[in-house]
Formats: structure tokens, sequence, C-alpha cells
């Protein structure tokens, strides 16, 4: 019997199949038409071809990739820095004295906008606590309908915002007084950008310690502080070498020393972080940990080859600040961002799955549906996990448009359209979502519609079966038309159906119209119990080719729905699962027939396996050679109990209320009389002789 994964696999290559067999029959056409399918001629040069192309693409990035990008610097900005250094305290009054003139322009309104600056500031360092006291109290109510599992993250969003709230209301103020009066100062547009990095930087630092104080990483508090305080320091120099930056920018210096101090800033920014991640266990406290087997490696290897990573992501650094940004930025993004990718995805993946386990643990232990659909949406999301990752890191490494190039040369022409390998790789993918989808809308409609609106087993089963192939159908022209088949052309495949019945699939299309006969003709249903060839069991699946029937004995028989169809079968739960049972009997002749009926009538009420359906019987059926036999008739429920097990415990049950009553129950018995006065002629004439 197949499993469920390579009944997919095998659904999807007989679909494939038959749309080649379905297409390689030769349609009424003219003459001169091309057949419906054909296997390219050019393969071998397509082949090359694309292969060649892919090389010489990949040759000429190669040789781009050492391009060297100008700094914008050289030793005259060097004396100009040394002369602007030397003239600093020279030319103090005069900037003064601008700040003034400019101050000066703006008159009420300036004063207002540093008074209101000012006052933020002041207030943001002072009242920052109790803004976020206030704002836990507003934000209590709703925090009281949420799961507690998500109350770290709430606070620490509600932290964040709070800490940011200041700047970028100053932000919003200083957008509208810049729309309101026609005023382009450097410095004044100097202060809107000092408020946006402001925001940045307060969101980012509250984020920061509220990780560790909410306990959102489960790392000690000796660690906790140490990773808070380097990463403060890192924030916070990089926030004030941008700051640096824009006033360059802002007072108008020259290009080549605004290049020289992008520079100096970006290599002072190199070297900070370098001394940051050479603090390995305190990187590593960052990195979230994750039990799956290929996480564990992926860490393990970090580990092991740390500091070499590390040094050499040092160096390209360097290179990158001195002018080979485009190698540097490739080689980043072919490791350090598929790192990223790959650990952001399992992350992602992983805050699901335990928000499912959660789940799953609340539901109560007879809740199989509930587990279903839930292992269901984990299938689903794992393989949509899977695929995107895998797309996002082949992008990254540049893989992703050589392969589909390779694979795109044609296999096959079916009418106007060439089948290739990729093509037929996106149509199995979207085939694949859709099977998941078909299995996960199943297990929800079990889960959730039909305990609510009270759909029998049967039925429903029915209903499941119809919307798995529909699905998986429409899933299949979906595959089609993504990928730019022409669906007309498959007008043949009727054609090619009927031809491929009518030669070799009788007893295949037999089967699948015997399947859809027992799915929808109600007659036999998933759980129903059935005897058929003398072999009693439960139906636990009903699939197109064979029904799957399970005895108490845990043997399962697959039987062809021909058979199902054309035989005589015994379904004991078509209208009702009760049942009738014969438990034979004898007592002794000694016994009275009206005293056994009533003790055996008794015994048989108090057994839990008979049911109430009807009562008792027990029948007077003859004289036997040794006893006086009886039949006690009951009522059982096939689906609960087995016959013979029903038997067996009345049995034990009628033999010791017998015993205890002091009726006997006989074994067979003969009796040999001897008569001794008839002598033999032998011996008569023996005595004559004497």
């Amino acid at each position: 019997m197949c499993k469920k994964p390579f009944r997919l696999t095998c659904f999807v290559v007989f679909f494939i199949g038959l749309i080649l067999v379905a297409f390689s029959t030769p349609a009424a056409a003219e003459e001169k038409a091309p057949p419906p399918v054909g296997i390219a001629g050019d393969m071998s040069d397509s082949m090359k071809e694309g292969a060649v192309m892919v090389r010489q693409e990949l040759t000429t990035q190669a040789k781009t990739l050492f391009e060297h990008t100008p700094l914008g610097w050289n030793i005259n900005t060097l004396e100009y820095a040394y002369l602007q250094a030397v003239s600093l305290p020279g030319k103090l009054p005069k900037l003064i004295a601008g700040i003034l003139e400019q101050s000066r322009v703006l008159g009420f309104v300036g004063s207002i906008i540093l008074l209101i600056f000012l006052t933020a500031v002041i207030y943001s360092l002072i009242g920052r606590k109790r803004a976020l006291v206030k704002a836990a109290e507003i934000a209590k109510p709703i925090f009281e309908k949420l799961p507690k599992e998500f109350y770290p993250y709430l606070q620490l969003l509600l932290r964040s915002v709070t800490a940011a709230l200041i700047p970028l209301i100053l932000l919003g103020v200083f957008s509208l007084v810049r729309n309101l009066i026609a005023y382009h100062a450097p410095w004044f547009l100097l202060v809107g950008k000092l408020l946006l990095l402001w925001s940045v930087g307060a969101l980012l630092m509250s984020l920061l310690r509220g990780v560790f104080d909410h306990k959102i990483l489960k790392v000690g508090p000796d660690e906790g502080k140490l990773i808070v305080r380097w990463l403060s320091l890192v924030i916070m120099y990089i926030l004030i070498g941008i700051a640096v930056m824009w006033g360059a920018e802002a007072f108008g210096l020259r290009p080549d020393f605004l290049a020289l101090l992008r520079f100096l800033i970006s290599v002072s920014i190199v070297i900070v972080l370098f001394l940051f991640f050479l603090k390995k266990k305190t990187v590593l406290f960052l990195v979230p940990q994750f039990p799956y087997s290929s996480y564990q490696k992926f860490l393990a290897g970090i580990g092991r080859y740390y500091y070499p990573v590390i040094i050499l992501t040092f160096f390209t650094g360097i290179l990158w600040c001195v002018g080979y940004r485009r190698f540097c930025t490739v080689l980043w993004t072919k490791t350090w961002a598929i790192a990223g990718v790959y650990v952001g995805f399992t992350l992602i993946y992983s805050i699901l799955i335990k928000r499912l386990q959660h789940w799953a643990e609340s539901l109560d232990a007879g809740n199989e549906e509930g587990r279903v659909f839930i292992h269901s949406l984990k299938s689903l999301i794992l393989y949509v996990t899977v695929i995107i990752t895998l797309l996002i890191m082949t992008e990254f490494l540049g893989l992703l448009d050589p392969i589909q190039r390779v694979m795109s040369f044609p296999l096959f022409t079916i009418g106007t359209s060439a089948l290739s390998l990729w093509i037929i790789v996106k149509a199995v993918l979207i085939i694949v979502v859709f099977f998941y989808i078909a299995r996960l809308v199943c297990a929800y409609l079990n889960y959730k519609i039909y305990p609510s609106i009270k759909v029998d087993p049967g039925p429903a089963y029915a209903i499941d079966t119809f919307l798995k192939y529909f699905l998986l159908i429409i899933g299949a022209v979906t595959a089609l038309q993504i990928v730019g088949f022409d669906l007309r052309a498959l007008m043949v495949f009727a054609g090619a159906i009927g031809i491929g019945v009518g030669l070799a699939m009788q007893n295949l299309a037999a089967n699948l119209i015997s399947g859809f006969a027992i799915i929808f003709g109600g007659q036999v249903r998933k759980g129903d119990w059935l005897e058929v060839n003398n072999t009693l069991g439960v139906v636990t699946d009903i699939h197109l080719q064979a029904t799957k029937v399970k005895t108490r004995d845990n043997i399962e028989h697959l039987i062809p729905n021909t058979q199902l169809m054309s035989n005589a079968i015994i379904n004991y739960s078509l209208s009702s699962p009760m049942i009738r049972i014969d438990v034979p009997f004898g007592v002794s002749y000694t016994a009275d027939p009206h005293e056994v009926s009533r003790i055996v009538l008794e015994t048989a009420a108090k057994e839990p396996s008979v049911m109430g359906y009807k009562a008792p019987e027990v029948r007077f059926v003859g004289y036997g050679d040794s006893s006086i036999n009886f039949e006690l008739l009951v009522w059982i429920d096939v689906r609960k109990v087995p016959r013979r097990l029903v038997k067996s415990r009345l049995y034990f049950a009628m033999f010791d209320a017998l015993k205890q009553a002091g009726i006997e129950i006989p074994f067979p018995q003969r009796d040999i009389h001897i008569r001794s006065s008839v002598q033999s002629p032998a011996v008569l004439e023996t005595g004559a002789k004497e």
C-alpha cells in the first residue's frame, strides 16, 4: 500500500503521462499540420546553447566583481581638512553670527520650535517612565483579552512605541512647520533629519533593552547586560557617525572632504563591529536556538568556523571601504544574507509551529479531527516555508536564473507549446500546493463544519473524496495555465482516455466507476461494518481502485470495488448496527425449564455487552440424548463488540448462575446393561458332557 506522499507522486506522474499520451494521439488535421506531440529535435543544441550563454554571463559577472569604485578624495583633501581644522577657532565668530542671523529670520516661530524641541528632549529623559506606565494602564484592558504568551511581545511593542513617541511627534510638528513656512536653511533641514535619526535610535534602543527585560531571549542576566551594553555602543556609534555625516553635508563642505569623512566613518564602523563580533559567546547568545537537526548542523558549522568567518568579513568590510564594493556586496549576499534568510524563516516557522502545538495541547484527548487539521496545517506551513526559503536562497546565490535557463530547453512540443523540465517542475510544485490545500480543507470540514451541521461520517467521507480529487484537478489545470500551456489542446485528452480504456484499462475503468458509485451511492460508507466472503470488518478507506476493510484482528483487506458492486455483501451498519445472536445450551432432564429460563434471562440482562434494543428471549428447542436444549437470543451492537466475545461472556455467566442454582449441565452418557440368565450354546454343551 502506498503512503500519501508516494500516492501524490504517483498521481502527478500519472497525470503528466496521461497528458503526453493524450497528445501523442494524432488529431484530425491537415496533412501539413505539425503533430500534436513531438520530441524536440534540437534538444542537445538547445542545452549547449543555454549552457554557453549562462557561462558567458557568469564570466562577465566575475570580471566586473573586482571593479574599483573611486574613493573621491586624495592627498589634497587631507591638506584641506588640516587647514580647516587649524582655522576653525577663527571661524567660530562668523559661524555664531550666521546662526543668529538665521534665528532672526525665523523670529517668533523659530523660538517656539526651539522651545518645543528642548522641552521634548528634557521630558523624554525625565518623563519617559511615567509615559510608559500611563500607556500600560491604557492598554491593560486590551492585554487581558489576548493570550498570555503574547504579553512579552505586546509589552515590548508598547515600550518601543512609547520610547519613540516623543521624537515622532516632534518630527510630525517639524513637517507641519516646514510646510507652513518657506524656510530651507541647511541647519533647519538638518533638524528634521536628526529628529528622524532620534526616532530610529530610540526605537532600536528600546527594542534592544525590552528583548532582555521581558525575557524574549532566554539568556542569563549577566549575558543580557553584556549584550545590551555592546549593542548599545554599536548602535550609538553608528547613529553618531550618520549624524556627523549629515551635518557635514548640511554645512556645504567640499565633496572630496565629504568623501574622506564618509571613508573614515565607514572604516571606524567596520572596526567597531569587528570588535563586537570578536565576543563569540556574546554574539552566539543572540542566535536563536531551535531543535531541528538541519538548524543544529548550521549552528555547529558557525561555531566551528566562527573566527575565520569573522576575520574574512572584517577584511571584506575594509575592502568595501576602499572601493571594492561590488565584490564585497556579492560576497555578503551569498553568505550572510543567505544565513539571515535561513535563520529568519526558521524563526517564523518555529513561532507558527509552537503556536499550533499549544493549540493541539489545548484540545481534548479524543478530538482526533482537530489533531488531523493541525497536522495538515503544519504540513502546508512546512512546504510553503521550505519552497520560499529555497527560492530566496537560490536567488541570493545567483543560481535561480541560470538554473531556469538550463532547465528551460524544450523536451517535447505539444501542439504549439514547448514542454520543458522547468515547466514540469513548476507544475508539480503547484499541484503539491493544491494537494496540501485539499487535505487542509477536508481536515477543517471534519474538525469544524461537519460536527456543527451534524453530517454523518459516510456522506462526509464522500464530500471529502470529491473535494480532494476536484481540487487536485483544479490544481493541475491551474498549473498548466500558469506555466503557459495551451489548454485547447486538452480536447484530445478525452479521446486518448477513451482509446486507453477500450484497449487496456477495462479493469481500471471498472474499479474507478465502481469506486465513484460506492462513494456517492451511500450503500457502503466509511465506518460501516461489512461481511464479505466470510470476512467481517470496518471500512476504513474507500479509494477509487479498492476499499480497505480492517478486521478486529487488525488485518487489512483490500477488496476491489468491482467485487463490492457485483457480489453479495452484508452491511451491518446500513440501517442499524443491531444484530441478534443465538447462544445454544442444554441442562439436565431433572431441571425445571421455567426456572432455567428465568435464571438465564436474568444473567443476560446483567451482561453490559447485551443491548437493550429488544429484550432477550429463551427458546426451548428440543429434547436431546442427554439434555433438554435451549437457545438464548440477545441483541448486540456489532460495531462495538464481537459476537464470539459476547457468547463467551454469556457462557461464563450462565455456567456460574446455573451451578449456583444447582442445575446440572450434563455431558453425553451411555448406560450398559448385562443379562446373566442367558447362556451360550457352547457352555450348555460342555456341561452335558461333564
